[in-house]
């Protein structure tokens, strides 16, 4: 199924990335930040239910499900779980092609992410960038989408287990120290007082906080 798909949206000019098992997925998407993830649910390791939760944790690309399975109650946990349309195989390329369309078209009429702005520095999610005073500041990969799960759910406390999850991938939740080197190498290019973080605060033994304090105009 991946090789036909591949095939068939490559003709069609689509840039195609394709998984074996969901843990692959969640990577590449973090890699890729794709247009549309087209999942199945029956995966090697973690199921496509658990990769659509992930992805929808952190990122606003359509899914849409290919499944076998056509029963209401799949279907509905497939939706809830973040889905944002379901098809059932056997199915036709050209309705597939279709409903791409379509889910394209939803998300290009969304609304551009604003600029998160403070202070000291600007977060631009839809650039992916990061403006300080003295111009742009740089950071890696692995920096810039801790920053940007953090900056997605600004004021809310996300978990140890899920910052693992997203930006290292399934089966480095027990790896807290990655989140503690880059936490402070991100406080240390961001802050003003790394040792007294404005921004990116931590609650102890539960996860990390992103407070915005918005500029003045």
């Amino acid at each position: 199924m991946r090789r036909t798909l591949d095939i068939g949206l490559r003709a069609r000019g689509y840039d195609v990335d394709l998984a074996a098992s969901g843990e692959e997925a969640l990577e590449l998407a973090a890699r890729q930040h794709p247009d549309v993830v087209i999942l199945d649910l029956g995966l090697p390791g973690i199921d496509g239910i658990h990769v659509a939760q992930a992805l929808r944790s952190w990122s606003t690309a359509p899914i849409i499900v290919l499944s076998a399975r056509g029963a209401e109650a799949v279907k509905v946990a497939a939706l809830d779980a973040g889905a944002d349309d379901y098809v059932t195989k056997p199915f036709g390329m050209d309705e597939l092609l279709a409903r791409i369309r379509a889910a394209l078209r939803r998300t290009d009429s969304v609304a551009v992410p604003l600029p998160i702005k403070t202070v000291d520095f600007t977060i631009d999610l839809a650039a992916q960038r990061v403006m300080g005073p003295e111009g742009e500041v740089r950071l890696s990969p692995t920096q810039w989408h801790l920053l940007e799960v953090l900056a997605r759910n600004r004021g809310r406390l996300v978990t140890q287990q899920q910052l693992l999850a997203e930006v290292w991938g399934p089966g480095h939740e027990n790896a807290p120290h990655y989140l503690r080197i880059f936490m402070a190498q991100i406080r240390q290019k961001l802050e003003p007082d790394p040792a007294n973080p404005r921004y990116f605060k931590t609650e102890s033994g539960r996860g990390y906080r992103f407070e915005a304090e918005a500029a003045p105009e």
